[in-house]
C-alpha cells in the first residue's frame, strides 16, 4: 500500500525540463555556477521537489557542452506559478554572465510509468 502511494505521488508530477546548449571555453563556470548559485536559488521557491543535472554525452552538432536540468513539480500549477514568477530571473542571472555563451530549450513532461 505504502509504495503504491509513493509511485502514484511521483508518476503524477510534471517535469520541468531545461537543456543548454553551453560555450565549451565557459562551460565549467557555467556549471558551477549552476550547482551552487541558481539551482538554490530556486530551491528556495518551495516548488521544486527534485532536481537533476546531466550532461549529454554524445556530441552536438553546433559543438558546445549540452547540459539538462531537471525540475520535479507537483502539477501544472506550479510549473506555471515558476514560470511566472522565477524562470526569468533564473535564466536573467546567468545572462548577466554567460551573455552569449549559451542557449537554452525547454519542455514540459509528465511522469507516466
Amino acid at each position: 500500500m505504502f509504495d503504491e502511494l509513493i509511485r502514484k505521488k511521483f508518476y503524477e508530477m510534471i517535469l520541468y525540463s531545461i537543456t543548454f546548449s553551453v560555450n565549451e571555453n565557459v562551460h565549467q563556470d557555467w556549471l558551477n555556477d549552476l550547482k551552487t548559485i541558481h539551482i538554490p536559488s530556486i530551491l528556495l521557491s518551495g516548488l521544486i521537489s527534485e532536481y537533476k543535472i546531466l550532461k549529454l554525452l554524445n556530441e552536438h552538432p553546433d559543438g558546445g557542452i549540452t547540459y539538462n536540468c531537471q525540475l520535479f513539480m507537483n502539477d501544472m500549477t506550479e510549473v506555471q506559478t515558476f514560470e511566472q514568477d522565477f524562470e526569468y530571473t533564473f535564466l536573467l542571472s546567468m545572462e548577466k554572465k554567460f551573455a552569449g555563451m549559451f542557449i537554452p530549450f525547454k519542455t514540459h513532461l509528465e511522469v507516466i510509468d
